[in-house]
């Protein structure tokens, strides 16, 4: 019988992608993914042998800068081909199966979804929230852990979506310590950002994304385990949940050098630049950066008249949430913004804010003045009245003057 002659569906007409990117580009404000450092561009369009002595090189360099940023000696550092809601689940997948117990803190959608992701794998889950914009406290947690037991505490350290910090966290991990729960903490927007302390606040699993503090691009994402939860990951006796988020066979690439899958070499390229340039200026330097970066675009965006979401004493640095004012749609505030300006900042799940990155490099001064201008240029266009010559002299004043922020 012979083969018949194949027919084939008429080649689709489709744009060049130069026709469908903006002919100049937009600032990235909002709560990720930022602009990246021309090094990490670079790296971005290298393709080498995943498995090859140079990869294997790369990867230990990467995971003792990994470390730095992590603040652990933990050898227990996995990539993840993925976002970081991909590493989210190793964390969860990993250490949550039938018939454990999981205590989710949830303050925001990111922190939900933890929750999401542990009653997925057939965890007994307990959800602990709070009113909106309001951070978890030890005090919450330790009344919630003395009706245990449970396995695994889930946490953010900063809730994106809202902009909440959770700043009693290293208490928290002490707690759920006490209790003989490990803690799995989403660090995706405060790695690199603010302080953490893997190791000396006890922390049993981190998360973070390459695309916010880190300003690496989106879709390779870091996990770090303790010596305590590897143990747990090492010692599982359940079937896992998944094949590419299971660690004990990730770590066949990114301990032994192992094929586990083929890994997303431009993405792991463009993670070491990111990281090395971390290294590079060190984490207290850059935590001082951002630090007086938002708290310099959060007086400007206060003394134009914008109202901010969170209180000061709660607010979290790397993401500020901004309330829209009145009945402004804030959808057509962030389209004109785009339009009008080149800049884009982020909306909200559900919440009447708009959102504004201070991450990496979003985190320099020529960018929060664009920022801060078309917000306020934005609003004011849609009948909202603002002085915003007022809030750029105010940004001006806190970025040279120390004195702001005593």
């Amino acid at each position: 019988m012979s083969t018949p002659e194949p027919t084939y569906f008429a080649p689709p007409e489709v744009a060049h992608l130069d026709s469908i990117l903006p002919s100049e580009p937009l600032l990235l404000m909002g709560a990720g993914p930022v602009p990246i450092p021309n090094a990490v561009a670079r790296a971005n369009g290298v393709v080498i042998n995943h498995l090859g002595e140079t990869m294997e090189r790369v990867v230990v360099e990467l995971k003792r800068m990994a470390g730095y940023a992590f603040q652990t000696r933990s050898d227990k550092i996995l990539g993840v081909a993925g976002p970081a809601s991909a590493a989210m689940e190793m964390a969860v997948s990993n250490l949550l199966w039938r018939g454990r117990r999981a205590l989710c803190l949830k303050t925001g959608t990111f922190s939900g979804r933890l929750g999401e992701m542990a009653v997925g794998v057939g965890a007994d889950v307990t959800i602990l929230e709070t009113e909106t914009g309001k951070p978890i406290t030890a005090d919450a947690v330790r009344r919630a852990l003395a009706r245990g037991p449970y396995d695994v505490v889930t946490l953010v350290q900063g809730e994106t979506s809202c902009g909440v910090l959770n700043g009693e966290l290293p208490e928290i991990a002490r707690v759920a310590r006490e209790h003989g729960a490990l803690t799995v903490v989403d660090a995706v927007v405060t790695v690199s950002t603010m302080p953490l302390e893997m190791d000396r606040w006890d922390l049993d699993a981190v998360v973070t994304g390459g695309q916010k503090g880190l300003s690496s691009i989106p879709g390779v994402s870091l996990v770090a385990f303790s010596d305590r939860a590897w143990e747990t990951v090492a010692g599982r006796r359940e079937p896992r949940a998944h094949w590419c988020l299971d660690a004990v066979r990730a770590q066949r690439f990114w301990g032994q050098h192992q094929y586990h899958y083929t890994a997303p070499v431009p993405g792991i390229l463009a993670l070491y630049e990111a990281l090395r340039l971390v290294c590079e200026e060190g984490l207290a330097a850059r935590h001082e950066r951002h630090r007086v970066s938002s708290l310099s675009l959060q007086a400007g965006l206060e003394a134009m008249g914008l109202g901010l979401f969170i209180p000061r004493e709660t607010r979290l640095n790397s993401v500020i949430a901004v309330r829209v004012p009145g009945t402004v749609d804030a959808r057509s505030v962030l389209s004109y913004m785009s339009r009008k300006f080149r800049v884009e900042i982020s909306g909200s799940f559900g919440l009447d804010i708009v959102r504004i990155g201070q991450m990496g490099e979003q985190c320099r001064s020529h960018n929060l003045f664009k920022a801060l201008y078309a917000t306020g240029m934005s609003f004011r266009h849609f009948g909202v009245d603002l002085n915003v010559s007022e809030g750029l002299a105010a940004l001006e004043r806190a970025l040279t003057s120390e004195q702001e922020f005593e």
